[in-house]
């Protein structure tokens, strides 16, 4: 257990509140006062958005976070004994399953930047739980020491004030190193492109008189008879369900085409690409997220692997080390680590998987019972004995084969 600093200093009045910032309207209005959509707002308005941060947020909290103890260059063994090992894996909290906390941690992080959770200790210092907070919720101030302190509001409305030692903060790219920049905010620009498309697509599928145009009539019109008119014809010919209907002019009205359609505009294809920049942002490969018009079978399959090297494994490293510097003492960092296990989300087909492990058995990598662990099968007797090739020996050795290079 690290010795509490933050408890002493604040006691005898070392630790002073220097910078306070809110960090809603610090990760959401820019420098100039203007606004931008709030996280809700882009992600009801883009559809790709909710599916790129379901896609990383399913993805690492449904595999293991497993803590490891480790035993020196390249060795190393699950430590499942470890308190925390519970608490990230199985019941974190009262009310969350591990997979219900993880899954709104990595949210918090992909819409905010931030993703916040209030360290449980026993009296040992152990953690013994994990309670989450909305990242509008919180507020963090840098103390004259160089720490910070954290005033967060609960789901209860009860208001916590917390120093480092007490909270999990898994913060995102920042340009201050006190809050995380939320992915949204930093490619605001196309994100806002990619609302407008959204928007104009809306807007074009409502308004079925489409594309616009005039009327023209011999006769001046009142302006009362020019509302009239308006009206009539919004109602008649506007919306989805109006689609098709004939329309019959009278009194000498010609109705002339002025507007491009959206064809001509390459609307559509603009709108592509804008979803296409969205599940950039957050490096989710198209097909994830089902942008499937290139997709062929064999980029299907290395998108899939991708998924998990390019754009979840550098997020669960992120995870990783904010859960080794705010969950583990300074001792326990030399002793232990956290690593996702993604052994899952990366096997092959059972052809191609079933051809690897003959070839790692046959060279004395796997024995069968380590085949069948990976398999979820019960282990075997005489399962554990490892094989290699009686004809390998030692380059440069004597050796008959089925010797080793020692044997006389």
């Amino acid at each position: 257990m690290s010795f509490p600093w933050g408890r002493i200093g604040q006691f005898f009045g070392i630790e002073k509140r220097v910078a306070t910032s809110d960090a809603y309207l610090g990760a959401f209005y820019d420098g100039r006062g203007r606004g931008t959509a709030s996280p809700e707002g882009v992600v009801s308005a883009l559809g790709v958005a909710y599916a790129c941060v379901s896609r990383r947020a399913q993805g690492l909290a449904s595999v293991p976070l497993v803590v490891h103890r480790n035993l020196g260059p390249s060795n190393a063994e699950r430590a499942e004994e470890h308190p925390l090992y519970d608490v990230l894996n199985s019941r974190p909290n009262d009310y969350q399953s591990a997979n219900e906390f993880r899954d709104y941690l990595v949210r918090c992080h992909d819409l905010y930047g931030n993703g916040y959770a209030r360290i449980e200790r026993n009296n040992r210092g152990q953690v013994v739980a994990l309670h989450p907070f909305a990242p509008t919720m919180v507020a963090i101030e840098r103390l004259a020491n160089g720490r910070l302190r954290y005033r967060a509001t609960d789901f209860t409305g009860r208001v916590w004030v917390l120093l480092q030692d007490e909270m999990l903060h898994v913060r995102g790219p920042s340009r201050n190193n006190v809050y995380g920049l939320s992915p949204l905010h930093s490619a605001r620009g196309t994100v806002g492109l990619a609302v407008a498309h959204t928007e104009t697509a809306e807007a074009l599928t409502e308004n079925k008189l489409q594309p616009g145009g005039i009327l023209v009539f011999p006769n001046s019109l009142t302006g009362e008879q020019r509302k009239q008119l308006r009206e009539t014809t919004a109602s008649l010919f506007a919306r989805t369900e109006n689609a098709g209907r004939l329309m019959i002019l009278d009194g000498g009205a010609k109705y002339e085409h002025l507007a491009f359609s959206p064809h001509d505009a390459q609307f559509l294809e603009s709108y592509k690409l804008s979803i296409e920049e969205i599940a950039r942002i957050y490096d989710c490969p198209p097909t994830s997220v089902g942008i499937t018009d290139k997709s062929t079978y064999s980029n299907t399959e290395q998108e899939a692997l991708a998924l998990v090297r390019n754009c979840l494994a550098p997020l669960a490293a992120r995870f990783e080390s904010a859960y080794a510097r705010c969950l583990l003492t300074d001792a326990g960092r030399r002793q232990y680590f956290l690593r996702h296990d993604f052994s899952e989300l990366l096997r092959g087909d059972m052809n191609t998987r079933f051809q690897a492990y003959r070839l790692a058995r046959e060279v004395g990598v796997y024995s069968p019972n380590d085949v069948r662990r990976l398999e979820n099968e019960a282990p075997i007797p005489g399962g554990d004995q490892y094989h290699m090739p009686s004809n390998w020996v030692a380059l440069g050795s004597d050796a008959a084969p089925g010797q080793t290079g020692n044997a006389p």
